[in-house]
């Protein structure tokens, strides 16, 4: 019988489940297996007990006289053999789904390492220590394959209970796979002598991060970095090729901001903070940088900054304040000062006015009720002809973008005809390096 005891203590090992629990399934068993034989339906009159060392098993019937009468286990037969052995399956695998949502559970977050099976639709089947994860497509990395075998480091997302089954999902999608994947590469981030503060990612594509450090010492970036950048590179060659932006935090908005747009250099930054949104303002040639591919760029540093971020050039700037200003000054009782706490709030076009309303006019520009309004209307109305202005502006740059387009394709002779074209001597010098002249006399 010590066999018993030494196939218990293996599955015990081999599924992560407490012994004792697979021992009293095992009496569970062959208590069904007795009431099977005898055809009883009263769960109390069988009972069984396991010696937990020798392994021993002993079987009763509890009768009448209150006395245990002793049921041999060969004289049960192959039929409630076999319902033993279904009772014991069936407890031995929930005692399995109750270990791994235990220990998964507790494991959510951690970065794993797992081996790649098959697809399922589009959901990738990763084999880990002990079961299955699945990665559903919206937690891969865009245009990221992988083939039977191939490693797989992600991190456990979620483990939800599925009834039957424990269902483990997993993620390299995620931003706290790149969290992970800094504190596995950079010791300081483990030991949080450099915290990571903010974090904004688009998968696939880029990502910023904003660290400081606790340790004046330590430098937070570069020890992110690592020498030559070997760290970044271990990262980075794990992510595909996936750019990461490491930037250091500042407690200010405006600089952060600044550093949240790198590798754009940043003339001046304007916090509005009734709006949420923060002007900057960079030089023509760092525009299309500060933007980035797409507006990427910007988009980043905004979920990273928390602000909405607008970016101007310089003349659009001083366009947006000068019209503000004419709209306030042409407001009688309107002065400079007022139009100072105006600037200092945030307030750099007519648009914001009229987005922020009257109450911080009067609370914190010295404006009574009267003037607040009519300033908010003054600006209002003049906000009216600026987007009228803009939207045929941005027609017509689209109307000169399609004429031009047109053109193009004409001369690779790729296209139809280009869009006539109000300027006569775009026309003419269209036709003559297509080879059209003027039409050709006719003669008699």
């Amino acid at each position: 019988m010590n066999e018993i005891i030494r196939l218990l203590d293996s599955v015990a090992r081999d599924r992560n489940i407490d012994r004792e629990l697979l021992v009293q399934d095992l009496e569970l068993a062959m208590v069904s297996a007795a009431r099977k034989h005898f055809n009883s339906e009263d769960p109390d009159e069988f009972g069984c007990e396991i010696d937990r060392l020798g392994g021993t098993i002993s079987l009763w019937r509890n009768t009448e006289e209150q006395t245990r009468e002793i049921i041999p286990l060969a004289s049960l037969g192959r039929i409630p053999a076999q319902t033993a052995k279904q009772v014991m399956i069936q407890r031995f695998r929930e005692n399995e789904r109750v270990s791994l949502l235990d220990e998964y559970s507790k494991r959510q977050g951690e970065l794993v390492t797992g081996v790649a099976q098959r697809y399922e639709g589009n959901a990738l089947i990763v084999q880990l220590e002990r079961t299955e994860g699945f990665m559903p497509k919206s937690e891969q990395i865009p245009g990221e394959q992988f083939q039977a075998g191939d490693r797989v480091r992600c991190i456990l997302l979620d483990v939800r209970d599925a009834g039957s089954q424990v269902k483990i999902v997993m993620s390299r999608a995620h931003p706290d796979f790149i969290r992970r994947l800094f504190e596995s590469e950079v010791p300081e981030v483990a030991e949080r002598t450099i915290e990571i503060k903010a974090m904004s990612r688009e998968p696939g594509f880029r990502t910023k991060l904003a660290v400081s450090s606790v340790d004046s010492k330590v430098d937070a970036v570069g020890a992110c970095v690592g020498v030559r950048g070997s760290r970044i590179r271990n990262i980075v060659d794990e992510l595909g090729g996936e750019k990461i932006d490491i930037v250091r935090w500042n407690e200010s908005s405006q600089v952060l901001i600044s550093n949240a747009l790198k590798p754009a250099e940043v003339e001046e930054v304007s916090l509005c903070f009734e709006l949420g949104r923060a002007t900057i303002i960079v030089r023509d040639d760092q525009l299309s940088l500060a933007i980035g591919r797409r507006g990427q760029n910007v988009r980043l540093a905004a979920r990273l900054t928390g602000w909405d971020v607008d970016i101007l050039t310089p003349p659009e700037f001083e366009k947006g304040l000068q019209t503000l200003q004419a709209a306030v000054k042409a407001v009688e009782g309107a002065t400079d000062e007022m139009l100072d706490r105006m600037g200092a709030l945030g307030m750099i076009s007519v648009f914001d006015v009229e987005e922020i309303g009257e109450t911080s006019l009067v609370e914190e520009c010295g404006m009574t009720q009267e003037l607040a309004t009519q300033v908010v209307d003054a600006c209002s109305d003049r906000a009216k002809v600026v987007a009228e202005e803009m939207q045929r502006d941005r027609a017509a740059a689209e109307l000169q973008q399609a004429e031009d387009g047109a053109v193009a394709d004409a001369l690779l002779g790729t296209g139809q005809a280009p869009v006539p074209s109000t300027d006569a001597r775009s026309e003419a010098a269209a036709d003559n390096i297509l080879g059209f002249g003027a039409p050709e006399t006719p003669t008699k």
